[in-house]
């Protein structure tokens, strides 16, 4: 065993360096038609991008081509995505009053493909949790209602990110001047949230095989969908805005996107805590659990976590470029910025007490818990309760 995790680090380096050489024909098919498809949409639209908007799309690009080598599922995901809503450019012809044709109207249009989204969350809860009670009373770890579960998830991933691509057209329609990308208002960023957390999840859920914890990454995705439902109708935030000043600018493209990466690591990984006190009440009282064993989900509790703070790293240090190109100076000790902080030291220490002094179990469960409603305030509430120069993004 000891002679076994001294040669696991090797073994890891061999297979990182061994990534571009194990890849197949396929794989370098994939990244030509991705590259093709972006010559194209550079070709269609390179006459509105500016340099920014340019080096933004050739970078997705690469992000797309490593993302589809690395999960595999990407390959048909992206480009059936820029497929329909390409499908959804055409039936508009350029026109927003296109949006009452049948396919637009009730399928394609960005408000109907996230209505779509929203309902495919549910479908995808109610299969996992039934899935789940099933495979707990058979004593089976897997079977058809968890499969279900994963087609929804998928769907429900797809339709939102369609939704998404859609607006950013329709904003065109709408105002030619002032069209911008869909991650300028609440409504919008928080559709691309549920968009990444069923992304990741269905990555660890295929990479550690953990379909029984679906319902709790799903039961929390459905509290968000209800907020978007309620703020939908009580405030009309589905309906398509002009940026604010604040707001345009090429930084919000990167800054918005990356910090969501991280909000989606850190929610999922409270669910999976919630799912690791279960197996650990479980396996201390010496019962038989339907859900995986605790270890496996600290595990991918702790992967998710430090995904999530490579990525909000990244989006506060972006964070800090887009004030110095601003305001003048990269930090103001706003109660946005503050708060952003203390989400990133909450989770760098539990990283380190993890990595350096070899936490485990039910204290960093809990920790992984607590964090999500830190997260949460920096996220909504410092907005809904404190004012600063990032109060222009209140409900």
């Amino acid at each position: 065993m000891t002679e076994h995790y001294k040669t696991l680090p090797e073994h890891e380096l061999l297979v990182r360096k061994s990534f571009i050489r194990n890849l197949n024909i396929w794989d370098w098919v994939f990244a030509a038609l991705v590259f093709s498809g972006t010559v194209f949409v550079q070709t269609l639209s390179g006459v509105r991008m500016d340099i920014y908007e340019t080096v933004i799309l050739w970078v997705s690009a690469g992000i797309a081509v490593f993302l589809g080598w690395f999960f595999k599922p990407v390959r048909w995901f992206v480009p059936l995505c820029i497929l329909l809503a390409y499908a959804a450019v055409g039936l508009y012809g350029g026109n927003i009053k296109s949006a009452e044709g049948f396919l637009l109207r009730y399928f394609l249009s960005s408000q109907s493909a996230i209505m779509w989204q929203c309902a495919f969350v549910f479908f995808a809860l109610f299969a996992y949790i039934s899935g789940a009670v099933l495979a707990s009373v058979k004593n089976v770890p897997t079977n058809t209602l968890l499969g279900i579960g994963n087609v929804f998830a998928w769907v429900s991933a797809l339709a939102g990110f369609t939704g998404l691509l859609v607006r950013w057209h329709e904003s065109y329609l709408l105002r030619p001047d002032a069209g911008h990308i869909p991650v300028s208002n609440l409504y919008e960023v928080f559709i691309l949230f549920l968009v990444i957390t069923a992304l990741m999840y269905l990555y660890y859920e295929g990479k550690f095989a953990i379909q029984k914890l679906g319902g709790f990454v799903f039961s929390f995705m459905a509290v968000v969908v209800g907020f978007v439902l309620w703020y939908s109708v009580s405030r009309e935030a589905h309906t398509i805005q002009p940026l604010i000043p604040a707001l345009q600018s090429w930084w919000m493209k990167i800054h918005v996107p990356a910090n969501f990466i991280g909000y989606g690591a850190f929610c999922i990984s409270a669910m999976l805590a919630i799912a690791e006190l279960v197996s650990l009440n479980a396996e201390e009282k010496g019962r038989k659990t339907w859900l995986p064993p605790s270890a496996l989900i600290d595990e991918v509790m702790y992967k998710a976590i430090a995904v999530g703070f490579l990525f909000f790293t990244i989006a506060t240090i972006l964070g800090a470029l887009w004030a110095a190109d601003a305001w003048g100076r990269y930090w103001s000790w706003d109660p946005k910025e503050t708060w952003a902080f203390i989400v990133w030291l909450n989770y760098a220490v539990w990283l380190h007490l993890r990595l350096v002094a070899g936490w485990r179990g039910r204290v960093l469960a809990w920790w992984a818990i607590i964090g999500l409603f830190v997260t949460a305030f920096a996220f909504i509430g410092v907005n809904m309760f404190l004012s600063g120069l990032h109060s222009y993004g209140t409900l």
